[in-house]
């Protein structure tokens, strides 16, 4: 399987398959709201339109990136949605960099949205759903240099010919990044010292997370990945 890793504004035209990654966020985010009951989690391009979409459909909340705002019903901090009860909501979220990756990419006919919490399914689904086909990683952070989010997508993308391959050169790379350091440092509004924590373990849930267009919005939600394979992570 042949992999470009490209950042946004290296896009310059419509993948057959996607891969977005956002370690440090909003991908380990997205993971976690499904792990606590959020049904779908619709991506919006700007903070008016996720207000506006919130306003215009009674239930549903809102979260983006920085502190705590008006209108906005959370963060975009793993570590402060892990004691939320979402069941059955639906999420509008709206970030720097992983939801801008995503919306960018949403025309392709297979676009999942990744992190390490995600990475083995994400690779298994890939194996299943998308044998032989090219397959176009999106980086999202720093306009395609920041490391995590690079080490996480080729950690995914070994992934997807050996699920036994070893995940602690990657994280240490991500472990090391200037996104964790910011985090570490709380130079983030709108994070918790257990973030970066969050954003570094791997295969925290068991489902991958497929980005599809729902009545002209670009929609996440869970999909079941196939089982790990005898002998694998």
């Amino acid at each position: 399987m042949d992999h470009r890793f490209l950042g946004i504004p290296e896009l310059t035209d419509v993948p057959r398959v996607a891969v977005v990654i956002d370690v440090m966020r909003a991908f380990t985010v997205a993971a976690w709201a499904f792990s606590r009951g959020v049904e779908k989690i619709v991506l919006a391009p700007t903070i008016e339109e996720a207000l506006a979409l919130k306003e215009g459909n009674p239930g549903w909340l809102a979260l983006k990136d920085g502190a705590p705002a008006a209108g906005f019903d959370a963060v975009n901090s793993p570590a402060l949605l892990r004691s939320r009860d979402f069941a059955g909501r639906t999420l509008v979220q709206k970030t720097t960099a992983g939801t801008v990756g995503a919306l960018a990419v949403a025309e392709a006919p297979l676009v999942l949205c990744a992190s390490f919490a995600v990475a083995g399914p994400t690779a298994r689904y890939l194996r299943s759903r998308a044998a032989g086909l090219p397959v176009t990683f999106v980086v999202t952070g720093e306009e395609g240099r920041a490391d995590e989010d690079l080490a996480c997508a080729q950690y995914i993308g070994e992934r997807v010919a050996d699920d036994g391959v070893a995940a602690a050169p990657y994280l240490h790379r991500a472990r090391n990044s200037r996104a964790a350091a910011e985090l570490a440092a709380e130079l983030r509004a709108g994070s918790h010292p257990d973030d970066v924590a969050l954003c570094l373990e791997v295969d925290t849930f068991p489902f991958a997370m497929a980005a599809r267009t729902e009545d002209d919005l670009t929609v996440l939600r869970p999909v079941v990945a196939p089982e790990p394979s005898s002998g694998g992570r």
